[in-house]
């Protein structure tokens, strides 16, 4: 008898086999602040810029999941704060027929980088309608990041290991 490999439907636990859909993408929180105005004779044309990206994910029920991307810009003249905006782009994902770590995968890169297009356009359209110029946000690697991750986590987990502090700008 020849041995058989497990088809994706076989190893699925209701027999769908292996699937990962986007059911919605949505705007979940957007703030903008512009202290002083867009156009004022004092102020440097070209701020400091500080980025931040994030993401995370939640368990809806069943095989759904939200996934955040949240984008935190800040634009400075010195101290003084020229723009900060502020957007959580979010999507419903269905998530089937995955192991544990492959769904984590999923969640934690894969979803990240189908909501980076919205996202960007979502952070440039409000800091034009601020009336500053576009900011696009540069590509991202989250696949990267998310071997990152799982790096600094292993290395917390080892008895006496101290990850070195990073930080991403």
């Amino acid at each position: 008898m020849a041995e058989e490999t497990p088809t994706p439907e076989a190893a699925a636990p209701n027999g769908q086999g292996q699937n990962v859909s986007l059911q919605n993408v949505y705007i979940k929180d957007l703030s903008f602040e512009s202290p002083n105005g867009p156009f004022l004779p004092a102020q440097n044309p070209d701020p400091k810029i500080q980025l931040n990206i994030n993401a995370s994910s939640s368990h809806k029920g069943g095989d759904a999941h939200e996934v955040v991307l949240t984008v935190t810009l800040e634009a400075k003249n010195g101290d003084a704060p020229v723009y900060v905006a502020e957007v959580k782009q979010a999507g419903l994902f269905t998530v089937r027929g995955f192991g544990a770590d492959d769904s984590r995968r999923i969640l934690g890169a894969f979803a990240p980088n189908v909501l980076f297009p919205y996202i960007r356009q979502t952070v440039s359209d409000l800091v034009v309608k601020g009336g500053f110029p576009p900011f696009f946000l540069p590509p991202v690697n989250f696949d990267a990041l998310y071997e990152r991750s799982l790096q600094e986590r292993a290395a917390q987990q080892q008895p006496g290991a101290e990850a070195a502090p990073q930080q991403v700008n």
